[in-house]
């Protein structure tokens, strides 16, 4: 017979450990919405042009805007840290952490196993 045992625990962070866990909540959040909004923008962009095309408007899309790149975005997150600089503040793997979950949404949602990733909020509990 197996037994099975759980352990619950609780965190008591002190005040520096909770300004330090928001600052990173903040920071993910806000690498997370950029991207969206970056590759937002991108789509948006794609589906004006093949309107476009099948309007007559123009000949052909020549325009090759890829699906969401994990790789340029981490080395993107350098040059996001230059104009904020709260960013810096926080560890890179939590942000690199924020992109690899944009990537894997985008990923699902080119597959059409889930709907469009939506921007974080801080008052949306989700």
């Amino acid at each position: 017979m197996v037994v099975k045992k759980a352990f619950k625990f609780r965190l008591y962070p002190n005040q520096k450990q909770i300004e330090l866990i928001n600052k990173k909540i903040g920071s993910s959040h806000f690498v997370f919405n950029y991207f969206v909004g970056k590759q937002k923008e991108k789509d948006e962009y794609w589906y004006m042009v093949n309107e476009m095309v099948q309007n007559g408007q123009l000949t052909e899309s020549n325009w090759k805007g890829g699906f969401f790149n994990k790789n340029q975005s981490i080395k993107a997150v350098r040059e996001l840290k230059k104009p904020d600089p709260f960013l810096k503040k926080v560890d890179r793997i939590s942000l690199q952490k924020s992109i690899e979950i944009v990537n894997d949404s985008y990923t699902r949602y080119y597959k059409k196993q889930n709907n469009e990733p939506r921007f974080k909020s801080k008052k949306n509990p989700v």
